[in-house]
């Protein structure tokens, strides 16, 4: 199994990793501010799950119309131009004045371009690696977004007290600029990987072959649907703790790396398949414990442990590119990110709404039953080891 440290010698990797870092910390800060703003204005736990997670709605859009650019455009370009539109969004939305809708306008423009930043970021990921390679980069990248999620929330969250929710805003606009400078001065120059013009036709095309595997459609499914309704339990930390929320993003991004370091580094290899459904109950059931409404201390420590399950999405997209043509990689990846956001954005709003009519607690409780007994059902189909890498399409 490859070291992290191996990774620093593969050209291209240590900028990407960068351009990576700096873009989930600036979603993160901007994130917070933004949701803690519209709770402020609004004092609607809907509204506000929905201004931290919103966006993701917008990702299934972007994945049935948009979705082959993610192999069809110059990754450097790309990640460059799309960073540069996300600084200028996210400045817009510090400006005063600005109304909720606008905001939530500009929100829906950003996810629609972010559905195809996941598929060029990974699918170059996959493409500067060696095969075996792939998991241990993954989980670094993984890792590193779960320690820039600790230090976002942290920042964010002192930001937003020293500052405002706007001023933290225009730090996250800063952020991104950023993430621009590193892709466009850091990492060199390549070819896309597919060749043709991205077009809504080719998207419909590339997701119906990669849908028509049934192997591939349990591994989509496992990857989205009890990932994104624990997504929509993290969406009522801001109603249910307001003024510790920050802690308790931060406990989940501990625990997430935590589980992104067993899987990347600890599970040996001959293991992998059989752990990544116990990690996905696992990322549900801590979750339960705030169907009594714990206090900070113990809600604390169940999330913590709960998002150590986030470690089974490395193990379930091992198992997806195994089972996905080599030049198809980056719009399975893409497909992936996009689904999994979606799905994210929708169970946000299902706990927000729900939150609404009983409680943060009960909303999160809920939730967490059904990712626990989604888990249940796709358990069977993901069992045995998947086969080595389709070659063609």
């Amino acid at each position: 199994m490859p070291a992290y440290r191996d990774l620093v010698r593969v050209p291209d990797f240590p900028p990407l990793f960068a351009v990576s870092s700096a873009h989930v910390a600036a979603q993160t800060v901007s994130g917070l501010a933004l949701a803690t703003l519209v709770f402020r204005a609004t004092g609607s736990p809907l509204l506000s799950a929905l201004a931290m997670f919103g966006p993701s709605l917008a990702q299934l859009l972007g994945a049935t119309l948009l979705l082959s650019a993610a192999d069809r455009l110059p990754p450097r370009a790309a990640l460059s131009g799309m960073a540069l539109l996300f600084a200028v969004g996210t400045a817009a939305q510090a400006l005063p004045g600005l109304s909720v809708g606008s905001s939530f306008t500009i929100l829906m423009v950003l996810g629609l371009i972010g559905s195809v930043g996941g598929g060029v970021r990974y699918g170059l990921l996959n493409e500067i690696l060696p095969a075996d390679s792939y998991l241990t980069g993954r989980s670094l990248v993984n890792i590193s977004a779960g320690a820039m999620q600790i230090l976002g929330f942290a920042v964010g969250g002192a930001l937003v007290a020293a500052l405002s929710p706007r001023g933290t805003l225009l730090f996250g606009a800063a952020l991104y600029l950023l993430s621009a400078g590193v892709a466009r001065f850091g990492l060199r120059r390549r070819a896309p990987r597919a060749v043709g013009r991205p077009s809504v036709r080719e998207t419909w095309r590339s997701n119906r072959l990669l849908w028509s595997s049934p192997a591939r459609r349990a591994a989509y499914l496992a990857l989205w649907v009890p990932n994104g309704l624990v997504v929509g339990c993290e969406s009522l930390y801001v109603s249910y703790a307001p003024d510790h929320a920050g802690l308790l993003f931060a406990g989940g991004a501990l625990g997430m790396l935590t589980g992104d370091l067993l899987a990347g580094r600890v599970i040996p290899p001959r293991l992998r398949h059989r752990l990544g459904s116990p990690l996905a109950l696992l990322l549900a059931v801590p979750h339960l414990l705030f169907f009594a409404a714990p206090a900070l201390a113990p809600a604390l420590a169940a999330v913590t442990l709960a998002t150590v399950g986030y470690g089974a999405s490395l193990l379930f997209q091992e198992r997806l590119l195994a089972l996905t043509p080599q030049q198809l990689s980056g719009h399975a990846l893409g497909l992936h990110s996009s689904g999994m956001l979606t799905m994210q954005g929708v169970a946000a709003a299902s706990a927000g709404g729900i939150a609404q009519l009983t409680s943060p607690g009960t909303g999160i409780g809920l939730m967490a039953t059904a990712s626990a007994v989604v888990t249940l059902v796709l358990w069977p189909r993901l069992r045995g080891r998947p086969a080595g890498r389709v070659a063609t399409a």
